[in-house]
C-alpha cells in the first residue's frame, strides 16, 4: 500500500501535496483539520475523507459552498486515481498513491471520427522520455547548428503559441499544427481531443501543405490510434514499404498514406489526445516509394510538440473553469444579496402602505401621511439601490463638462436634508471661496458624494449631539477634494479592509454594499481614489480627490515663440 495524497494545482497553496496518511481525516480551513486548506472560501470542516478496504471515500460535512468532485456537485463520492476535488476556489487532485494502471485510466476513452479501419506496421515507437532527451540534444545541438538543433527552435516557437493570449482554444492548436506539419515536412495532421463531458477523442483542428487536395477525405488509421491510446506511445509506420498490402492496390494505397505518425497528448494528469500526421503519394510523387521521410527524431519531436499541445489543452480547460466558477459565484452572490436587501424594501412599502390603508379606512390623516411617509423613505432606498447597481455595472468613461463643484455639495445636502432633519442633524458646510469650476461627470460626482454624506447621516443617527461637517478645496497638487466627516460611532477596525467591497456593509440590514463600492469606482473613473481617517467612537472622515482639470483639450496652450506644424 503506497500512501496516498492530495496535489493542490489551483488555490493558495498550488503546487503543495497534501499526504493523507491516517485513515480518517477531516479537510478544511479551520486549524485543527487534519489537513488544512489556506482557501477563504471552504468551510471550516469542509469535507470528511476515510479510507476502508483500500478505498478512498469523500463525504462533504454541511459546507457553505459545497464539495465538486470532477466538476460535479457531491454530497459523498468514492475517489478514484485524478479525481479532480474542488473545496472554495482551490482544486486539488487525488492520487491514491499505487502504480498507474494505464490500460485500465485509457478503457474509458472511446475514438470517435470518421476513420478508415485498415492495420498498419508500426516500424518505430518513442515514449515521452525519448522527447525528453531530444529537447537536451535540442539544445546541445542548437549551438552547432546541427538539424537537431533546429528542433528547439521549433519547440520555442510552439511555446510561444502556447503562451500567446487568445480566445479560443482552437486557434491556438491550429497555429501549433501549421507550425508542426511546415517543420516535419508532413503533408497532412489533424489533433484529436479528448472531451471533457463525454469522454469521447473527437477532431478538433485539421492541417494541410497548401498543394494538397482540401477537398480530398483524409483517412486516419484507427489501428494506430487506438494502438497509441491504449500504449501511451508515439508510433511511426512506413506502409510503402512495409505493408504488404500495397501491392495489391487496396484502399490505404488508394487514398494516398505513404507514412504516418500519431503521438500521444498527455496532460499533468490525463489524456488529452492524440496528434496525428502522414505523408501522400500525391505529394513529391517522383521519389522512391520506399524511401522513409519520418524519422524517428521528427517523432521524438512529434511527442514534444504533443506535450506542449496537451498543456495548452488543460490549461485552457482550467481557465474556463475557474472563469465559469467565478462567474456563477458573483452571479450567486449577487442574486442573494439583492434578493435580502429587495425583501426588506418591499417589507416596509408593505408596512407603509398599511397603514395608509388604515388610514383611508378611519378617515385619518395622520396615518395617512405616516404611511405614506415610510413608502416614500423606501421608495428612495429602492431607487438608489437600483441606481447604484447601474453605475457600478457599467464600464463607462465619465461624461465630463466644467461644472460648480460647491453648487453640486449644496444640491446633495438638499436632497438629504429631510433626512437630516429626522435625525435632528443641521448638515454645516465649510466650501472654498472662489473654487473654480472643472470637468467632471457630474451625475456621477453627484452619486458619489451623495452615498458618502448618506452614509454619514446614518452613522450620526441616534447621536447625542450629531454633527456632519462637508468640505471642499483645491490643494497645492491641483487636487481637489471634499471631506465628509462625521461624529457618529466610527467604523469597527476589523471592517476596515474590506469596507470598499462589494456588498460589504456596516449598517447591517438598512445597507447594501453598493454605496461605497459604487463611489471609489466613480472617483478611479476620474482618476481619484477615496481615503478614510477613522476614529472608533468618535466618528470618521471620507475624503474625496482626483485630479482638477479645466480644457479637455489633448494639447495644452502654445507658448510665445512655438510654432505648431500639421
Amino acid at each position: 500500500m503506497f500512501d496516498a495524497s492530495l496535489l493542490v494545482v489551483q488555490g493558495i497553496d498550488q503546487g503543495v501535496r497534501l499526504p493523507l496518511d491516517v485513515p480518517r481525516l477531516v479537510l478544511g480551513r479551520g486549524t485543527q483539520c487534519d489537513v488544512r486548506v489556506a482557501d477563504s472560501e471552504v468551510s471550516r470542516r469542509h469535507v470528511q475523507l476515510i479510507r476502508e478496504d483500500g478505498r478512498w471515500t469523500l463525504t462533504d460535512l454541511g459546507s457553505s459552498n459545497g464539495t465538486f468532485v470532477n466538476g460535479k456537485p457531491v454530497q459523498s463520492a468514492v475517489l478514484s486515481q485524478g479525481d479532480q476535488i474542488q473545496v472554495g476556489r482551490s482544486i486539488l487532485v487525488f492520487d491514491s498513491g499505487e502504480p498507474r494502471d494505464q490500460s485500465a485510466v485509457q478503457q474509458r476513452i472511446r475514438l470517435v471520427t470518421d476513420v478508415a479501419q485498415e492495420e498498419s506496421r508500426i516500424v518505430g515507437t518513442a515514449t515521452g522520455n525519448a522527447a525528453s532527451q531530444m529537447v537536451q540534444d535540442a539544445a546541445v545541438g542548437a549551438a552547432t547548428g546541427t538539424p537537431v538543433g533546429a528542433s528547439l527552435q521549433t519547440l520555442y516557437r510552439i511555446t510561444e503559441e502556447v503562451a500567446r493570449p487568445t480566445t479560443s482554444l482552437d486557434q491556438t492548436l491550429q497555429r501549433i499544427l501549421d507550425l508542426t506539419l511546415d517543420t516535419i515536412g508532413a503533408d497532412r495532421g489533424c489533433m484529436l481531443v479528448t472531451n471533457s463531458r463525454t469522454d469521447l477523442i473527437e477532431p478538433r483542428v485539421v492541417s494541410h501543405r497548401p498543394d494538397v487536395d482540401v477537398n480530398a477525405r483524409m483517412p486516419i488509421s484507427t489501428s494506430i490510434v487506438e494502438y497509441v491510446i491504449q500504449q501511451g506511445q508515439g508510433v511511426r509506420t512506413s506502409d510503402a514499404s512495409h505493408d504488404s498490402r500495397f501491392d495489391g492496390g487496396r484502399s490505404i494505397l488508394k487514398s494516398g498514406i505513404r507514412e504516418a505518425m500519431c503521438v500521444p497528448m498527455h496532460g499533468r494528469y490525463e489524456l488529452m489526445g492524440v496528434i496525428y500526421v502522414d505523408t501522400t503519394f500525391q505529394w513529391n510523387t517522383p521519389g522512391d516509394p520506399s524511401e522513409s521521410r519520418f524519422t524517428d527524431q521528427l517523432l521524438t519531436l512529434l511527442l514534444a510538440v504533443a506535450r506542449q499541445s496537451a498543456l495548452a489543452i488543460e490549461n485552457h480547460r482550467y481557465q474556463e473553469a475557474l472563469v465559469e466558477a467565478e462567474r456563477l459565484g458573483a452571479m450567486g452572490q449577487t442574486i442573494a444579496t439583492m434578493s435580502h436587501h429587495i425583501k426588506n424594501i418591499l417589507q416596509g412599502v408593505r408596512g407603509g402602505s398599511y397603514l395608509v390603508d388604515m388610514g383611508l379606512e378611519q378617515q385619518q390623516d395622520d396615518l395617512i401621511r405616516k404611511g405614506w411617509g415610510i413608502v416614500e423613505r423606501n421608495l428612495d432606498r429602492i431607487y438608489n439601490l437600483v441606481m447604484d447597481m447601474l453605475q457600478f455595472s457599467k464600464e463607462r468613461q465619465p461624461e465630463l463638462k466644467l461644472s460648480d463643484l460647491n453648487g453640486l455639495i449644496h444640491e446633495v445636502g438638499e436632497l438629504v436634508a429631510s433626512r437630516a432633519d429626522a435625525a435632528g442633524l443641521q448638515i454645516e458646510y465649510e466650501l472654498a471661496a472662489d473654487l473654480p469650476e472643472s470637468l467632471f461627470d457630474t451625475e456621477g460626482m453627484h452619486r458619489a458624494i451623495l452615498n458618502i454624506v448618506t452614509n454619514a447621516v446614518d452613522a450620526v443617527e441616534g447621536q447625542p449631539e450629531p454633527y456632519v461637517v462637508i468640505r471642499s478645496g483645491l490643494d497645492a497638487d491641483n487636487q481637489l477634494w471634499i471631506e465628509v466627516q462625521d461624529n457618529g460611532p466610527g467604523i469597527p477596525e476589523e471592517e476596515l479592509p474590506k469596507l470598499f467591497h462589494l456588498f460589504a456593509s456596516t449598517k447591517g440590514s438598512r445597507g447594501t454594499g453598493l454605496g461605497l463600492a459604487v463611489s471609489r469606482k466613480i472617483l478611479a473613473e476620474h482618476g481619484g481614489d477615496i481615503a478614510v481617517e477613522n476614529s472608533p467612537g468618535m466618528g470618521a472622515k471620507f475624503r474625496l480627490h482626483w485630479p482638477m482639470t479645466q480644457d479637455d483639450e489633448e494639447d495644452g496652450p502654445v507658448e510665445s515663440g512655438q510654432t505648431l506644424v500639421s
